[in-house]
């Protein structure tokens, strides 16, 4: 195994803290740039966006560009974003700030995916795609709990500075220990596209989008939740929040191992069952605070119980166009994303802050109901890519 598999994880755990941090500081830049909460969430919906949008049509503008080369100039934009974030007076210096750091750090993701395998021998390779997946899985465990840390004593823009320390690093790093990768020809975006012509696939795509969505609704505002309905202090909402981001990481295995050992099919349907049920079951745990972690342990291990199930779904479905399929997949999860904090922002705006679990609640369900459409979708040949 090439040690600089491990380096090309830090690089994504970075891109993954500056994706999700912002849901632990949400009040505090909201206070400080004088807007509401909703506007915060929506620094959340416009990375998610980009990086959905933008991952495969970066990676097919990029493909002729040696792959080292194009993580260093990632890397100095994404300092850039930072930078720019760190310094900004108002919050639409913040946003374009948001917007330049999702941008770098939508191909960087998609840069160590691609260079962790070609670093390494052939009986490596699958283990080196999943060290790259613990960086961004670690970055959901430990860089929202950091960043509200750091952000309840120093400032929210504390966590942003560290992000771009360990950015400097990173670019020394890739510039005196990394090799020159050279590139592969990319899918082109009309072969991801032409995917969607079939119906398992399409509903499939559309499943993941509406689970993560309905967990991004209540997930991006989980803070001033956990404040305004239980009004706990800082030190135990973010051990709430390692609590949620452990058993998440867990959550990737067991759903794995459940649809290896009782089919894809089946795990993604009982997860999005409990799923619902966990839900709309929150809202009425927050006059017990251990009630309350224990049901957020089960949400934390079902919101990444269902993408390995899924992705092996996805597999079955088409094994043709797999590639493919995990980076629409990805897509549809950034989306999801982006909606849900989208939405939670608006509905934060106009009722309290429980409905946002109800709401996720309705979405989770609706995503049960495209599972099954999915399922039972007539069956189509896999798509050839040409």
């Amino acid at each position: 195994m090439n040690n600089r598999v491990y380096f090309l994880m830090v690089i994504a755990f970075i891109v993954g803290i500056v994706e999700l941090i912002i849901s632990g500081i949400l009040d505090l830049i909201a206070e400080d740039l004088h807007v509401s909460l909703g506007q915060a969430g929506w620094l959340i919906t416009v990375f998610a966006l980009i990086f959905a949008f933008m991952s495969p049509v970066l990676l097919v503008a990029t493909e002729k560009v040696e792959r080292k080369r194009l993580m260093l100039i990632c890397l100095w934009i994404f300092l850039l974003g930072n930078i720019i974030t760190i310094f900004s007076p108002n919050y639409a210096v913040v946003f374009f700030g948001r917007i330049v750091t999702a941008l770098s750090g939508a191909l960087l993701t998609i840069l160590c995916l691609v260079m962790a395998p070609a670093m390494v021998e052939q009986q490596y390779k699958g283990r080196a795609i999943g060290i790259i997946s613990m960086g961004v899985s670690g970055a959901l465990v430990l860089g929202v709990p950091i960043g509200l840390v750091l952000g309840n004593n120093f400032g929210w823009r504390a966590p942003f500075i560290m992000v771009a320390i360990l950015t400097i690093i990173s670019i020394i790093g890739v510039h005196f220990l990394m090799n020159r990768v050279q590139p592969m020809k990319a899918v082109p975006l009309r072969a991801q596209i032409a995917s969607l012509t079939n119906p398992k696939v399409f509903f499939a795509l559309l499943t993941t989008f509406l689970y993560m969505s309905g967990h991004t609704a209540l997930y991006a505002y989980l803070k001033p939740f956990i404040e305004e309905t239980m009004a706990l202090n800082g030190t135990m909402v973010s051990l709430i929040y390692f609590i949620f981001g452990l058993s998440a990481v867990s959550g990737g295995g067991i759903g794995g191992a459940l649809a290896d050992n009782y089919g894809s099919r089946k795990t993604i349907s009982i997860s999005l069952v409990l799923f619902v049920f966990t839900f709309v079951t929150i809202p009425f745990t927050t006059k017990i605070v251990p009630l309350f972690i224990i049901v957020s342990i089960i949400w934390g291990i079902l919101s990444w119980a269902i993408s390995p199930a899924m992705q092996s779904y996805l597999i079955e479905t088409s094994p043709k166009t797999a590639s493919i399929l995990q980076s629409l997949n990805n897509t549809a999860l950034h989306f999801g994303v982006a909606a849900g904090s989208f939405f939670g922002g608006l509905i934060i705006n106009i009722v309290p802050i429980t409905y946002n679990a109800f709401i996720g609640a309705i979405l989770i369900f609706l995503s049960l109901i495209t599972a099954y459409m999915s399922m039972y979708s007539k069956e189509k040949d896999p798509l050839m890519i040409k």
